[in-house]
């Protein structure tokens, strides 16, 4: 019998094979050509989420230092169908539910294998596009706050073309600007254990990435 995590693996690639046909008038779309406002400005380091940090001390091999690449990820028409396609393909793949509803803790970050919540999303999303020749450096865990208010992750792509959000709340691959969300902190693109500030308001990482208050003092 295959282990749980190969017939995860066999079930996203079904998926996928399914939903190219479904997104294939995006593939032809050519993404826009950089602007300032494309890419997202850090403001140095920051500390990372404790779920983060948990998650990266039960799966080391996750969060482990490739090697260093300056220049951003060249996005290929091939390339960005490929981040719809994936993006598509684990949101319909995975059942959202909360941390406390699955674990019965607040917080838990992992690559799931049926239900999860947004991080988890986000971390299946990078794990798929590695192991399809993405580098590290191109796909950054980033920590928002969203139209509520609330703390919510997704997984951001570095390209040379600008920064898209892949994001569990819709299919489609947005540039990060045109999302009315407020960036907080990402990975850095040098080493996938560093993270860096992305709101130069306010450096400190949230206390509950579900839960983040709204109305926190600024610095």
């Amino acid at each position: 019998m295959l282990p749980a995590s190969r017939l995860l693996l066999v079930a996203l690639t079904g998926a996928l094979l399914a939903s190219a046909g479904s997104v294939s008038s995006h593939a032809h779309k050519q993404a826009p050509e950089p602007r300032q406002s494309s890419y997202m400005r850090v403001y140095g380091p920051t500390l990372p989420p404790f779920g983060f940090v948990s998650f990266c001390e039960r799966h080391p091999a996750e969060c482990r230092q490739g090697s260093f690449e300056e220049a951003r990820f060249e996005l290929t028409d091939e390339r960005r169908a490929e981040l719809d396609h994936v993006n598509r393909a684990v949101n319909r793949l995975i059942e959202p539910a909360t941390d406390q509803e699955i674990y019965g803790i607040a917080e838990y970050w992992t690559i799931p294998m049926s239900r999860g919540d947004c991080e988890d999303y986000a971390l299946l999303k990078r794990q798929v596009l590695m192991q399809r020749g993405w580098p590290a450096s191109a796909l950054l865990m980033t920590v928002v706050r969203d139209e509520k208010g609330e703390g919510h992750a997704i997984l951001t792509a570095r390209t040379a073309k600008g920064d898209f959000i892949m994001d569990n709340k819709f299919d489609e691959v947005k540039l990060w600007h045109t999302v009315d969300y407020t960036y907080i902190m990402r990975q850095s693109y040098i080493n996938p254990k560093v993270w860096v500030s992305l709101d130069s308001r306010d450096s400190r990482t949230p206390d509950l990435l579900a839960g983040v208050r709204s109305d926190r003092a600024r610095r």
